[in-house]
């Protein structure tokens, strides 16, 4: 039969993260007796840190199944030191050992895989106040409360927002620091996952408790969700009043953002707003120079010239270009030469040609054969819809049009719009099929 404290594991496998409830809550031992649920840990360590992050979320879990509220003990397992090991192992359900952390990470970030540094970002007019700002915020010597990073998608927004990450993360070994990172499309799936189950002081302890930065990415995605902006507009106040910062990143101006709570949008614009722009032709080389020397490839000169001038909007493509370079070079064991770099040049969007939108609504229609009106109809077929979405990301792309004059071509309000593109832009940052599908037409329209 099993005892009180595995019915109360099994709550909390159910409430907790899979690597929290592994890591932290299954090497307990437990026993309840009258008012009180007492906890063996292995070491001290992990007694110490369930102690200061899970006690609330074990007595809540404890008194689902109780009925009523038990007081919390944690003490760690007395062992002998011809027993002690280096790092204390647990057994996992399938009987390997792992073992346990023996630093204390940052309660949020120990998940967080950290892609990028301020080490590999390379710096020009197009991104040094954004730079600036978020090197300054790992100094401490950052006065606003909040940041918002704004760019295209590929022009480097959260790659400085992962280097704030990462940087924070290596400066505090010790959990005297907690880094929230998470895309808004995380925070919402959490959030309803938390109204379903029930649980939402959960949801909100996890970004509210002990915070002292959160990384909201992609905040364009709360547009039109009014509970959702509710929740996020409590959360930014909360960490305000603890004296926490917010990094904001988003495709889209706090000004585009329309169908935005008045209260939320003067908290997007109360900090600092530091816009990304396209990459120039200095800032491209040096790129080029700096995955060149990563892959520990020579590219010549002329070659350099050329592909920073055929790939000018995107800064992530620049860097799959020349790893695919590398990769095509050392796979057919060829030096990398003009005909080589053509090949690899023709599957990126090069140079872009001017199109208004007239010509963008032409091209769409070419290519998905489809009727202007069909277009501009309210038709919800799938093909109709991503023919749509494409036609108002390259419009974002090729013109300087507002996303309300886009929005009026096609008889679409301003908020159909930015979701359209954001929808776009998403697929193409995850190299999903239909994603690779708009960059090849998106490719072909430069082109033409």
């Amino acid at each position: 039969m099993a005892s009180q404290w595995d019915q109360i594991k099994i709550i909390l496998n159910e409430r907790l993260r899979p690597g929290i409830f592994k890591v932290w809550i299954k090497p307990l031992r437990g026993e309840v007796q009258d008012e009180r649920v007492t906890l063996t840990a292995p070491n001290e360590f992990v007694a110490s840190w369930v102690r200061e992050r899970l006690s609330d979320q074990i007595r809540s879990a404890a008194a689902s199944h109780l009925g009523f509220e038990p007081e919390v003990l944690l003490r760690a397992e007395e062992k002998s030191s011809e027993n002690r090991t280096n790092g204390p192992l647990i057994k996992s359900g399938s009987g390997s050992e792992m073992n346990l952390p023996v630093q204390p990470p940052g309660p949020k970030t120990k998940k967080v895989s950290w892609r990028h540094t301020f080490n590999d970002f390379v710096v020009g007019s197009c991104n040094q106040l954004a730079y600036a700002a978020c090197t300054s915020l790992c100094r401490t010597n950052f006065e606003q409360d909040n940041l918002f990073l704004c760019s295209g998608p590929g022009l480097g927004k959260t790659h400085l927002a992962q280097a704030i990450g990462n940087e924070l993360c290596a400066q505090k070994q010790q959990s005297s620091i907690n880094v929230v990172y998470a895309s808004s499309e995380q925070f919402a799936n959490q959030m309803v996952r938390a109204i379903k189950s029930k649980d939402l002081d959960t949801f909100k302890k996890r970004y509210r408790e002990n915070v002292d930065l959160l990384l909201l990415e992609d905040i364009h995605f709360f547009q039109s969700k009014g509970k959702m902006q509710e929740e996020l507009l409590s959360l930014i106040k909360a960490l305000e009043e603890n004296g926490s910062k917010v990094v904001f990143t988003s495709s889209f101006l706090p000004k585009e953002l329309k169908e935005v709570d008045n209260q939320l949008a003067s908290y997007f614009c109360s900090g600092l707003l530091a816009p990304i722009e396209k990459p120039d032709y200095d800032v491209r080389k040096r790129v080029l120079q700096n995955k060149a020397e990563k892959f520990q490839i020579d590219i010549p000169e002329d070659i350099s010239h050329l592909v920073a001038s055929s790939i000018t909007q995107d800064i992530r493509q620049l860097e799959s270009c020349v790893r695919n370079m590398a990769m095509k070079a050392r796979l057919l064991n060829q030096k990398i030469t003009q005909d080589l770099v053509q090949d690899v040049l023709q599957h990126y969007a090069q140079e872009f040609t001017t199109m208004n939108l007239e010509q963008i609504t032409d091209y769409i229609c070419r290519t998905f054969e489809l009727s202007k009106q069909k277009l501009s109809s309210r038709s919800r077929k799938k093909q109709i819809v991503l023919a749509r979405n494409a036609a108002f990301y390259m419009a974002r792309q090729f013109t300087s049009l507002s996303l309300k004059d886009i929005g009026k071509q096609f008889n679409r309000r301003h908020s159909t719009v930015l979701k359209g593109i954001a929808n776009i832009e998403r697929e193409i940052t995850l190299d999903t099929p239909m994603g690779r599908q708009i960059t090849r037409i998106t490719e072909q329209a430069s082109k033409t």
